[in-house]
């Protein structure tokens, strides 16, 4: 009986060895996956009895803690003396307020990671970014393919013809010059066309934070470059387009940076409402944008609805005591919506003219959640009725999945596309695919043709 009973005490041993071993795995996983600027907080926040303040011995060693993929490349950072303004710690707090609506809230990996990256030059898709497929940073990505778009069809005299070709002929210079373009084209409109600020990260730190404020070693090293030239904003993102378009840059966030410094805080606090105090919430565990940033980069005012103009009642026709604030002006990209759950529960905003007939023949499309483009190289289709008709979109959902860009034609005299699917049982989005749907918020009853592709979005 003893020797079994050792033999019990045994096994058990091994066991408790197996699992500290793997708890000990598990917590060098947990340890390594960590965003950097939560140890650094742990590490000050265990000082704190110890120490008055943060000395700069304790921040020299904080920054040699960092490690990729949280860590900016040196070659993707900027000279303190290039001749920006360094972020000051008050600034850094608004910053964090107006994202957030609180200082302690800092990106994730999932942000940190995203960039502005083109397909391969010289293809069918070099016009192309390669977007994120779920987050708030895909938004913003999708926002700035749309303008990408606007550069590569639009950019050239009234009278020239646009085609898809020139779309499929990019090289790596012209995709550098594309995206200086498109985030030209947003902070200048978000500066109302006369001022625009770029920030870069540089190798120092600009500040010492208080202590509830949560370090990320990112946003306390940016310097703010401000300009009263459009050109001058293209230039200088020309210049410095690697922070933006390489792996490593932190490209999302820094644009995210620009655009919010190209509005000014003061300017976006007065484009809320009581709706809204910040650009991003969490949604499923992810930070994503609220509709005050879509149309921030669509419109360049941090409005938080998407219906025309102002509204002084509510969805129940009370009167408001606050109006509440829409579009108030057409921009040269649109935006379109469509969410199945949201329809289900009637709960889907309706979509405003000034966002669904933008300038130009190009929509940013929020599908269920997901973020894709739609457009049309006829800059016709918008002010000629009768192009309207019959005509083509194309459309990309920024995956690299996505061999080929899809065209689909658009009927907008047949009025049978629900007949066409009665005969589909089971699955709603192979009966209603929702791409098909969220066309038809501009495009009341048309019927669309996939032209030989599987419908997906």
């Amino acid at each position: 009986m003893t020797d079994y009973q050792d033999l019990l005490q045994t096994i058990k041993s091994l066991q408790h060895s197996r699992l500290s071993y793997i708890e000990l795995l598990q917590e060098e996983v947990k340890r390594n996956q960590d965003r950097p600027s939560e140890k650094i907080k742990s590490d000050e926040d265990s000082d704190d009895s110890s120490r008055p303040a943060t000395s700069a011995h304790h921040i020299g060693a904080q920054n040699e803690q960092f490690t990729a993929p949280y860590s900016i490349p040196q070659t993707l950072t900027v000279s303190p003396s290039l001749g920006g303004q360094p972020l000051s710690p008050e600034l850094a707090v608004s910053l964090r307020n107006i994202l957030f609506g609180n200082t302690f809230h800092i990106f994730n990996y999932e942000w940190k990671k995203s960039f502005f990256k083109f397909r391969e030059p010289f293809s069918d898709m070099s016009y192309a970014l390669e977007t994120e497929r779920v987050g708030g940073a895909c938004a913003i990505q999708m926002v700035v393919q749309a303008y990408i778009i606007k550069y590569l069809l639009f950019n050239r005299p009234m009278n020239s013809e646009c085609t898809m070709q020139s779309m499929m002929t990019v090289g790596e210079k012209e995709q550098r010059k594309a995206l200086a373009a498109a985030l030209t084209d947003i902070l200048w409109t978000a500066g109302e066309e006369q001022t625009a600020t770029v920030c870069l990260v540089t190798s120092e730190r600009c500040f010492t934070p208080h202590m509830d404020y949560k370090l990320d070693n990112f946003t306390e090293r940016l310097q703010l470059f401000t300009f009263k030239k459009k050109d001058d904003v293209k230039s200088f993102i020309c210049e410095h387009i690697q922070c933006f378009k390489d792996e490593g840059s932190h490209g999302t966030i820094l644009f995210l940076y620009s655009l919010i410094f190209s509005r000014t805080i003061d300017r976006m606090r007065a484009d809320f409402d009581c709706t809204t105090t910040h650009l991003l919430h969490v949604s499923l565990g992810n930070f994503v944008c609220r509709q005050a940033l879509l149309n921030l980069l669509l419109t360049g005012r941090a409005t938080p609805h998407v219906f025309n103009g102002a509204s002084l009642n509510d969805e129940q026709d009370e009167a408001l005591a606050q109006p509440l604030h829409g579009v108030l002006t057409r921009s040269h990209v649109g935006y379109l919506l469509w969410n199945r759950e949201q329809v289900h529960h009637a709960q889907l905003p309706l979509v405003g003219s000034m966002l669904k007939t933008p300038k130009l023949p190009i929509w940013v499309c929020n599908i269920n959640g997901t973020y894709s483009v739609l457009f049309s190289p006829n800059r016709s289709l918008l002010s000629d009725w009768k192009m309207e008709h019959l005509f083509h979109l194309y459309f990309y959902n920024g995956q690299p999945t996505q061999l080929n860009t899809t065209m689909l034609t658009i009927d907008t005299h047949s009025h049978h596309w629900e007949a066409e699917n009665n005969d589909i049982q089971g699955d709603p989005e192979k009966k209603f695919p929702s791409v098909e749907m969220t066309i038809r918020t501009k495009w009341e009853g048309s019927v669309i043709d996939w032209n030989g592709t599987v419908p997906f979005f």
